[in-house]
């Protein structure tokens, strides 16, 4: 079920870009012509993976500071939050976890812009919302969120695309659905030799990977029982270098962009750490263990990135003698105040 709602994703994108068109271009007018103080998003799991990478380009792109609201905030020290002219950010696949949804109407009661990027739109967060978008990636029934995750990260990307009215990142969304297609025939299965006997790792990007990064250690722990930590590359040398010993496996996704050179750089010196490396990195990067499919844009190569590592997170849990639809302890849809 995890690898067939995977594949799925690119039809679930095609489907969330055809619709709604007039929606965005209206939340992207009134995001331009709003003064925002303060921006923040309320997400749990895999949703706060994406509202990261939604995070990451809006400050990227419109120059605006992000912060992630400790939701606990508002659901159990009753924090007088000051809400005007701040923006507010829900990510969410089930839309029904309270700590997301009781947030969400304490901003909009404020007078705060909300904004639910929700699967179910009929569920309490998308009712709590002044703009609720659906992700249009249907019923997903694997434990493990993968194509509600990935059209998590378009809607986010989308979001941005019309607030910064840029028509280049709106054709490079719209080439999307091709290449998450193209991502799924990318042949990890190198990493599965490493992977399957493996006990521990780490996950590395930095900039916008790291949401990846992230991503990826959760799905790692979720489906195969892998104890997997993700670090941003500017940070694994000041302390969890100490964690490297010989063969100690390491996934870096070195994305394109600036932060590019610093993570195969990283790669090479952890090589002589004596770490077992899978420096996932485009085609054009000879150093590369595992190839990552690039979209239109870099800003969007996340999104096909991500794609690639689900189909082999699926193959690694069978490997590894598990069952990825049915991870240990987890339902589907968790709820937490």
């Amino acid at each position: 079920m995890m690898l067939k709602e995977a594949l799925s994703a690119a039809d679930c994108v095609a489907l969330q870009l055809e619709n709604d068109v007039e929606r965005y271009a209206e939340l992207g007018r009134k995001l331009r012509t709003t003064t925002f103080n303060t921006a923040l998003t309320v997400a749990r799991g895999s949703s706060d993976h994406a509202a990261n990478y939604c995070a990451y380009l809006i400050m990227a792109r419109m120059g605006r500071i992000v912060a992630s609201l400790p939701m606990s905030l508002v659901t159990l020290y009753k924090s007088p939050l000051v809400t005007r002219d701040t923006l507010t950010i829900a990510i969410s696949q089930s839309g029904q976890s309270p700590d997301v949804v009781e947030p969400i109407r304490y901003f909009r009661d404020g007078g705060a812009t909300t904004i639910a990027l929700v699967n179910d739109i009929d569920s309490p967060l998308a009712n709590a919302a002044e703009w609720a978008m659906p992700l249009r990636a249907g019923k997903e029934q694997s434990v493990a969120a993968t194509k509600s995750f990935i059209t998590s990260l378009v809607a986010g990307a989308r979001l941005v695309a019309q607030w910064q009215n840029d028509p280049e990142l709106s054709e490079g969304l719209a080439a999307l659905p091709e290449a998450l297609r193209r991502a799924t025939e990318v042949d990890w299965s190198p990493a599965l030799e490493v992977l399957t006997p493996a006990r521990n790792i780490m996950v590395v990007g930095r900039g916008i990977s790291f949401p990846i990064a992230l991503e990826s250690a959760l799905k790692f722990k979720e489906t195969s029982a892998l104890q997997a930590e993700a670090f941003s590359g500017a940070e694994i040398k000041h302390g969890p270098m100490a964690l490297i010993e010989d063969g100690y496996p390491l996934l870096i996704f070195a994305t394109r962009g600036p932060t590019q050179a610093g993570l195969i750089a990283l790669a090479a010196e952890m090589r002589t750490r004596g770490a077992r490396v899978l420096l996932a990195a485009p085609a054009d990067v000879a150093e590369r263990d595992l190839t990552l499919p690039t979209a239109a844009t870099p800003d969007l190569d996340p999104i096909v990135a991500v794609q690639a590592f689900y189909v082999m997170a699926a193959n690694l849990s069978k490997a590894r003698g598990m069952d990825p639809d049915r991870p240990r302890h987890l339902s589907k849809v968790t709820k937490t105040n």
